[in-house]
């Protein structure tokens, strides 16, 4: 039962590890990205959990020490520099090492290459701590202006609000529980009743407004939209709209806020009448009551927003939990075998009630056959992926092998959503990799010759994907120097493929590239040279 479970944390850290991965190669771009930077804490974050939970000790201590880093990037104390992404990315490599199963006998990943990544994150917080601070500052602008950006894009913020209106507001035609039922309706909303301003009934005035409202909402509009709600009544009420903070409640990694803390936030205690009934056993909120420090209706608005943050958390949890579930390929086989008999089924019951000539038969019938076509093409489309998933792993390979070869790269990609088999796409994982690094090593030039031909230093590589009819074209092209057709003709006239004397088509001539064992390369690299990556 073990051994199960730790093949799905497998599973599920080589998706992390991608992930991860993909979030690293874009901070890179983007090292002021607060979402980014987000992206991989979340990713380092769940990686250290399950790790330590099904026994993987070592990956618990290394993504421990990376993630104690990135939780101070993420504070704004230590900037996003190429040599932290290049660590972090071999931390991964690392992880997927340790992950990997062991056959029998073997003695597992070495272990001192962890800890020397471990002992490198060390060294590297310690020496950035001494130059954070003027450094978090020169950044705060950019963050700012990049959580700004977030809330254009329609992130979820939890706003307080509260609402009392004047005494005399019904004499102006307005009813309240109107503005209220407007909040409502722009996102997840808890309204608590605040009546301690009520008089006997005997001094009630029915035209008088005596109630106000504490608000928890959140929404993903920003604090204008609930001004607006109450624009036509800003002048006849008190309206106080405070944000609360994210990081001081909404995390998952994060308990519920305690009530205590929610009274002191929210200005209806100060800390030290807090501390003062701390030690008491009985609840808090009955203390605060009994003491006269607050009041009943004030510890019941802290409930309400507790409730809320609560289930703002629980509904964050279960979207992320259902936007996708892992499923392994052989079930997946077994239902598109078994909806290839309910077909077969199917067209025999059509072909019976059409012969019976039955109206009742010949009507289930064709409803049966149009559920089937949906539930044929819902189950074919579940295998379906977008190869924008394979081709996010290219970016990885492409910044190491740029950096290797000493070339500077860009990978663009084309039609990423464009959607293939799973299988397929697993099999052309290998392919791409070998044409890519072609690209790279034989296409792109050295950046000083590049400039000498009048090219920008930096190359690109174009990786695309597009319909035709009943196929998908995957096209890979680079603004390198091409083909070398003499150099092709000689080898090809070394190694007796042709006659010295050989009339080809530019075509053949370059079609030589894809026999086995053929090379250009003056020398055999570790990237190429032995002619069986085309072939």
């Amino acid at each position: 039962m073990m051994d199960q479970f730790k093949e799905a944390f497998r599973e599920e850290a080589y998706e992390l590890l991608g992930e991860l991965e993909t979030a690293l190669l874009e901070l890179e771009k983007e090292p002021d990205s607060a979402d980014l930077i987000g992206r991989v804490f979340r990713a380092m974050h769940t990686l250290k959990g399950s790790s330590g939970m099904f026994g993987f000790d070592d990956i618990n201590k290394l993504t421990h020490n990376i993630e104690n880093v990135y939780d101070l990037v993420r504070g704004g104390k230590i900037p996003v520099t190429s040599p932290l992404i290049d660590m972090t990315l071999r931390a991964c490599d690392e992880v997927k090492r340790m992950i990997e199963p062991r056959e029998e006998g073997d003695a597992g990943p070495d272990l001192d290459a962890a800890l020397a990544i471990s002992e490198s994150f060390r060294a590297y917080l310690e020496a950035s701590r001494a130059a954070a601070a003027p450094a978090a500052a020169h950044d705060q602008g950019a963050k700012q202006a990049e959580e700004n950006k977030d809330k254009e894009k329609g992130i979820l913020n939890t706003y307080r609000v509260s609402f009392r209106p004047a005494g005399d507001i019904f004499l102006s035609g307005t009813n309240p529980i109107m503005l209220l039922n407007e909040v409502r309706d722009l996102g997840l909303c808890h309204i608590v009743a605040k009546t301690e301003q009520l008089p006997p009934l005997d001094e009630i005035d029915p035209e008088a407004c005596y109630t106000g409202w504490e608000i928890m909402l959140t929404t993903e509009h920003d604090i204008n939209a609930i001004r607006d709600v109450f624009i036509f009544v800003e002048d006849r009420c008190t309206l106080n709209i405070e944000e609360v903070p994210d990081d001081s409640w909404a995390e998952a990694d994060k308990e519920d806020r305690k009530l205590g803390e929610i009274l002191v936030d929210r200005g209806d205690i100060s800390g030290s009448d807090l501390r003062k009934i701390l030690d008491s056993h009985k609840k808090i909120g009955e203390i605060l009551v009994e003491s006269g420090l607050v009041g009943a209706e004030n510890v019941e608005a802290a409930l309400v927003e507790q409730k809320h943050t609560r289930e703002v958390k629980q509904r964050k949890q279960l979207t992320e939990t259902a936007a996708s579930i892992r499923v392994p390929a052989e079930k997946l086989d077994r239902l598109v075998n078994m909806v290839g008999e309910l077909v077969t089924v199917q067209s025999r019951l059509s072909q019976i009630s059409t012969q019976r000539n039955d109206p009742l038969l010949i009507q289930v019938a064709e409803e049966v056959e149009r559920l089937m076509a949906e539930l044929r093409d819902n189950t074919m489309s579940i295998r379906m992926l977008p190869i924008g998933s394979t081709f996010s792993r290219f970016e990885r390979l492409v910044r190491d092998l740029s950096a290797e070869l000493g070339r500077e790269v860009l990978l663009k990609t084309e039609g990423a959503e464009t959607e293939l088999d799973k299988t397929v796409i697993e099999k052309l994982n290998d392919p791409l990799v070998h044409l890519i690094r072609n690209c790279i090593d034989h296409g792109i030039e050295p950046p000083h010759i590049r400039e000498a031909a009048g090219k920008p230093r930096q190359g690109t590589v174009v990786l695309a994907a597009e319909h035709a009819g009943a196929h998908v074209v995957i096209t890979i092209r680079d603004d390198g120097a091409g083909l070398d057709a003499e150099a092709i003709r000689a080898k090809a006239i070394e190694r007796g493929l042709i006659a010295p004397d050989a009339i080809l088509s530019e075509k053949d001539l370059y079609a030589l590239i894809l026999q086995a064992g053929f090379s250009t390369a003056k020398t055999v690299s570790s990237v190429s040279g032995r002619g069986v990556g085309m072939d």
